[in-house]
């Protein structure tokens, strides 16, 4: 596991999307993991640009979501999809069809479920996957206590959880208790993880999850196991990491050419 501390939303969001950027260049057709929430944004933002400016195509490229909340209605403004169509798909140049999210809206969400793990096998994997990580350490909608070889599944979001989301809503009674999202054991497959984390608030999660045991108790505690994670901190969510100077240093001296 990489940890990348930098002070800026610039210099972190830059470093995630040159990753992305310079794997499509590499392979035109690779498939990228999309997450929501906010830590993700400036991400897009910056693959925008950069797409703006010529410098990358996602016309070959396929993409899946995280995750979805069960019961929204199709079009809703805070369903997954729609956010991820509002906050990058619509903005580029992704083929029609080539952005798939969990479906929530359906009578038969088991079904659902393995239909979307099937759809992720048969484009052979991510290459790719941003993450975030919630205050209690969640992964995805992995809430404390997940299966670390979970599949695609529902779940049901913790009260803090949900509380976390309302910023999202009108008001906390809004949010879904519900939703459908990928396992830690499918989120493991993909080849790349990239996850962003910012504030104090995400510090002790932080901590659990790079420096403390690997356990369902902090579900993002499984990427210690991944051979290729990158985890890109602002100073605050750092606060709180043992290791933290030899995590700096390590990242002063790597080589310019090696990329993250």
């Amino acid at each position: 596991m990489e940890v990348v501390i930098l002070p800026t939303t610039a210099a972190r969001a830059g470093l995630a999307a040159a990753a992305i950027t310079d794997l499509l260049r590499r392979k035109p057709s690779a498939v990228l993991g999309l997450a929501t929430g906010s830590s993700p944004l400036p991400v897009y933002d910056a693959l925008v640009d950069a797409h703006q400016a010529g410098q990358v195509s996602f016309a070959a490229a396929r993409a899946f979501t995280l995750d979805e909340y069960v019961g929204l209605p199709a079009g809703h403004p805070e369903a997954y999809r729609q956010v991820i169509d509002r906050e990058l798909v619509g903005r580029v140049d992704f083929a029609d069809g080539a952005v798939h999210g969990p479906n929530g809206d359906t009578d038969d969400v088991p079904a659902a479920c393995g239909q979307y793990e099937q759809a992720i096998a048969a484009a052979g994997g991510v290459d790719l996957q941003l993450l975030g990580i919630g205050t209690d350490g969640h992964l995805a909608f992995n809430e404390p206590g997940s299966s670390l070889a979970s599949r695609t599944r529902v779940k049901t979001l913790t009260a803090q959880t949900r509380q976390d989301n309302a910023r999202f809503f009108d008001r906390v009674d809004d949010v879904p208790h519900h939703v459908i999202t990928q396992g830690l054991g499918t989120i493991s497959e993909a080849r790349h993880l990239v996850l962003l984390a910012s504030g104090a608030a995400k510090a002790a999660a932080v901590a659990a999850m790079v420096e403390g045991p690997v356990s369902a108790s902090c579900p993002a505690s499984v990427l210690q196991l991944h051979p290729h994670v990158t985890v890109l901190l602002d100073p605050e969510a750092a606060g709180l990491l043992t290791l933290r100077g030899y995590y700096e240093q390590v990242w002063d001296g790597k080589p310019d050419w090696q990329g993250i």
